[in-house]
């Protein structure tokens, strides 16, 4: 590869971003880790806008306020006009990892002041997929990250870690290697490390490219279901439930995402597609049979989605 041509690959990826999704956007702000994906994207965005670094610093490394100190002046050195960092606790759910990018995100969405862009690139794309696929989460984690999740912004899924890489050595940037990123303790590093390699040489190359045309394909695919099942969606309701008649019309994959809409509006948390087929069940094989748990449990309390009268409902009952 030309690394000579690395930062302007960079450029243009964010110049083309920013005309597609955010039109007469004139400021955006970047989270910054002052690993090289952020750091090289700071370095590209700062120079096309008006950009503020905002810095998450979760407190699980001895040194991580010096890492966020170290991540805030680079962000001034490279033209940001604002750089912040902002302290987070981290808590447990759902194991460290979702843990810390749940705090993060929360952090980011609170203190930004514009659209976010993030550093994610073609890899992470990838190795999001294989986490869906190995996990059985349905289409919707298959299909992967969506480059513009307002208000996040991910210019660089088409990009390879190795271009930001080469970039921060172009410009004479020294990014701070994250040591989770290569601690096998965690899942993703595992894919990083051991599986993908092991892929791309089973297979002779070529699939993270190929794991994130996946992810795009079915991502446009989802986005054409979804539209399918909000026009449906008012068809099938009654009152606070849904029509079991109006729903058995319905193409299954419209009628699953119908019944997905409806459990999470109605405070349904954790979804799963075993959970939401259980649910479809009630519809397609109506025996009689009990209701779908479709949420933890609350004050002693669970989300029940059950059929009564021909109609969808939840209810809350008490956990034994």
């Amino acid at each position: 590869m030309d690394r000579q041509g690395s930062v302007g690959q960079l450029r243009q990826a964010v110049e083309a971003f920013g005309k597609n999704y955010l039109g007469t956007v004139d400021r955006w702000c970047v989270a910054l880790s002052g690993g090289p994906d952020s750091l090289a994207l700071t370095a590209v965005a700062a120079g096309l806008a008006p950009t503020t670094a905002l810095i998450v610093d979760h407190g699980l490394q001895y040194d991580s306020a010096t890492v966020a100190e170290a991540a805030r002046a680079q962000a001034v050195s490279l033209g940001c006009v604002d750089a912040q960092v902002v302290r987070v606790r981290v808590g447990n759910e759902g194991g460290p990892e979702a843990a810390a990018r749940a705090a993060r995100y929360a952090a980011l969405g609170a203190y930004r002041d514009g659209p976010v862009l993030l550093g994610h690139t073609l890899d992470d794309q990838a190795e999001t997929v294989l986490l869906g696929l190995g996990r059985g989460s349905g289409v919707r984690s298959i299909a992967g990250m969506r480059p513009h999740d307002p208000p996040w912004c991910r210019p660089l899924l088409g990009v390879r870690r190795v271009v930001t890489l080469a970039a921060c050595e172009e410009l004479g940037l020294t990014a701070w290697q994250d040591p989770h990123n290569s601690d096998r303790r965690f899942t993703r590093a595992r894919l990083r490390l051991e599986v993908l390699p092991l892929l791309e040489d089973v297979l002779g190359g070529g699939v993270a490219e190929a794991l994130a045309r996946t992810a795009t394909a079915l991502r446009e695919d989802n986005e054409l279901i979804d539209t399918l099942a909000a026009q449906a969606l008012p068809e099938c309701k009654a009152d606070a439930g849904l029509r079991a008649a109006a729903l058995s019309a319905l193409p299954a994959p419209v009628r699953r995402r119908v019944i997905r809409g409806w459990l999470l509006a109605g405070g349904a948390t954790g979804l799963t597609d075993k959970q939401i087929r259980g649910v479809d069940a009630l519809v397609t094989a109506w025996r009689g049979q009990g209701g779908v748990a479709v949420g933890s449990a609350l004050r002693g309390e669970r989300l029940v989605a059950g059929r009564r009268d021909g109609v969808l409902a939840l209810w809350r009952e008490p956990v034994r």
